[in-house]
């Protein structure tokens, strides 16, 4: 059935020269309404941004924003979306749990895939849009797991590791999908019809497609790995935290777009490259922090994009339809981890907790979605259900792993369990008398290997894993997870400490970390860093018996050293103003 498109009358013109702006700001200042509202609901921000393309889009009356900007600004947002995906790909934590994140990953698409065909196949849809329909429900939201898992501090624990491993599978496999989508719309799409294609033909494509990716990755390999870390240190030696970001973003968008244009490969896997090659950098880290804020930017405006595809009729016109996809993705699936994981020897506890974590879809749906109708293997009303089964799953998610944190609790009060270890092997953590310091980066792991080899016990607090990791290396007990996490704060034992220091740059997070720590222990001594008069009244207000603003301790240490030259050194400390 062809769904319709709202009468023009509804719709509010807009001048041509300002779409892009009318885009961008409409945008997302709805992204920002919905997303807030959709946290304060405690779901996933992606729900609102979704939500907020929806009412955009054209299938909604009132402002229609332009649906081929909309595209281009999302194309944008895919590819700074793989090349974060690049830059935290880690083959580390694939490894760690190899053993069964790979045949499970491998197992649990192939289930998704053959259920979402058997769905297009009743539907009267060809092979193949069956295949692209089933593969686009087969993999998680990395956004909306990851939160889910730092929620209930499982991430370092071997159930999130093996959820982490199995995602990073299914990462891999959308990379595969994105070189071969193309391949098999040229052979098996509606403009292949007119075509004859032989055995050989087909394969001579297919090998001359890899033999591009194999150029690609042979260039990247070669050339890549010495080019990009050596512009980014020259750069970053420059002191220039402006050019270092362009030039991180130059390498993501340039990479991408130059692979596309040289070696036939999709902006995509250009970018998801790019991000693996700057993965090994030492600048891994600055490049990931400094390119954030214009990666989440754009992909707040291509999940709006994509909400803007989403025709809310589809609920009413085909509603057996929504509700197989939602099956297949939170019980189909899941079902099928669920029996891989037990079939590996592991506790019910650890399939269920893996199975609840892949009882949604996020990004990567939307992306292989996408491609598949633009490349006519997969029908708009596939990427409807996709859409729709996307938002229904994501807003279940909590509640399913509410249930299972529920089930959980039950089984360890009827029969004890030996807790899981949550951290990797470091420093004992059971301390008293300690200072807790907050941030591991660069102003507080200095702190803590002050205060430690002064005989104070430390505990640091940091959500950075490598940080984690070298703090234990350095024999300074660590917990990893943000500050702000109520259960976080809890295995710090504050209540035992004597001092905390708050030494992130974050103002909104450390204003929030010292209320829950006043809370928590009224008798404890808490600092905080800052680096404005705005955020030291803030910081204040919020419960902090002390700050220091960096800037101006700067300027009185420089101070006290030109007063301590000849020149000066006679005229006395309060000669000359300190500001």
């Amino acid at each position: 059935m062809k769904i319709g498109v709202p009468p023009v009358f509804l719709r509010v013109p807009m001048h041509h020269d300002t779409a892009l702006i009318n885009m961008i700001a409409v945008g997302l200042g709805l992204a920002f309404i919905f997303g807030a509202l959709a946290n304060k609901l405690r779901l996933s921000p992606l729900v609102g941004y979704l939500a907020a393309g929806i009412v955009v889009g054209p299938f909604t009356p009132g402002f229609v924003a332009d649906q081929a900007l909309a595209n281009q600004l999302a194309e944008i947002g895919v590819m700074l979306l793989m090349f974060g995906v690049g830059l935290h790909f880690s083959l580390k934590d694939l490894m760690a749990v190899k053993a069964i994140a790979i045949p499970g990953a491998i197992g649990q698409i192939t289930v998704a895939t053959l259920l979402g065909w058997g769905v297009a196949w009743l539907m009267g849809w060809p092979a193949l849009h069956g295949v692209i329909f089933g593969f686009s429900l087969a993999t998680a939201s990395t956004v909306v797991l990851l939160r889910a898992m730092e929620e209930r501090r499982l991430l370092d624990t071997l159930r999130g590791k093996i959820a982490v491993g199995w995602l990073i599978v299914e990462d891999l496999a959308c990379v595969l999908a994105l070189v071969m989508m193309p391949v098999l719309a040229g052979v098996l799409g509606p403009e292949a019809a007119a075509q004859s294609h032989t055995v050989g033909s087909v394969l001579a494509q297919i090998g001359w497609t890899f033999v591009q990716l194999g150029l690609f990755v042979a260039v990247m390999l070669v050339v890549g790995r010495r080019v990009i870390p050596w512009i980014l240190e020259r750069i970053a030696g420059t002191g220039s935290r402006e050019l270092f970001t362009l030039a991180v973003l130059a390498i993501a968008l340039g990479v991408a777009f130059g692979s596309a244009m040289l070696f036939g490969v999709s902006f995509a896997l250009g970018a998801f490259f790019a991000g693996m090659l700057l993965n090994e950098s030492e600048l891994s880290h600055k490049a990931a922090h400094d390119s954030l804020p214009l990666r989440d930017a754009f992909a707040v405006l291509f999940f709006v994009s994509v909400g803007m595809l989403f025709n809310p009729m589809i609920l009413v016109e085909h509603p057996w339809q929504v509700l197989a996809t939602v099956m297949i993705i939170m019980f189909g699936k899941s079902a099928a981890a669920f029996v891989i994981v037990r079939a590996f020897g592991h506790p019910t506890g650890t399939a269920l907790t893996i199975s609840a974590s892949l009882a949604q879809i996020g990004e990567f749906a939307f992306i292989i979605a996408g491609l598949g109708v633009a490349l006519q293997i997969l029908p708009p009303t596939g990427q409807s259900l996709v859409l729709a089964g996307a938002l229904v799953s994501i807003m279940l998610n909590p509640l399913v792993f509410g249930l299972l944190d529920r089930w959980q609790l039950r089984q360890q009060q009827a029969q004890p369990l030996a807790a899981e270890p949550a951290e990797a092997i470091g420093p004992s953590r059971d301390l008293h008398d300690h200072a807790i310091v907050i941030g591991y980066g660069r102003v507080g792991s200095e702190l803590a290997h002050v205060l430690r080899d002064r005989g104070v016990p430390v505990l640091v607090i940091d959500d950075n894993k490598e940080h984690v990791e070298r703090a234990h290396a350095a024999g300074i007990a660590a917990i990893r997870g943000s500050a702000a996490a109520d259960k976080v704060l809890a295995e710090a034992h504050p209540e035992r400490a004597k001092i905390a220091v708050l030494a992130i740059p974050q103002p909104l997070e450390a204003g929030e970390t010292l209320a829950k720590l006043r809370a928590l222990n009224p008798t404890l001594t808490l600092l905080a860093r800052a680096h404005s008069d705005a955020e030291v009244k803030h910081l204040l207000e919020h419960g902090a018996d002390g700050t220091v603003m960096a800037e101006r301790e700067l300027a009185h240490s420089l101070a006290e050293m030109i007063m301590a030259t000849p020149p000066y050194r006679t005229l006395g400390r309060d000669s000359i103003p300190v500001v």
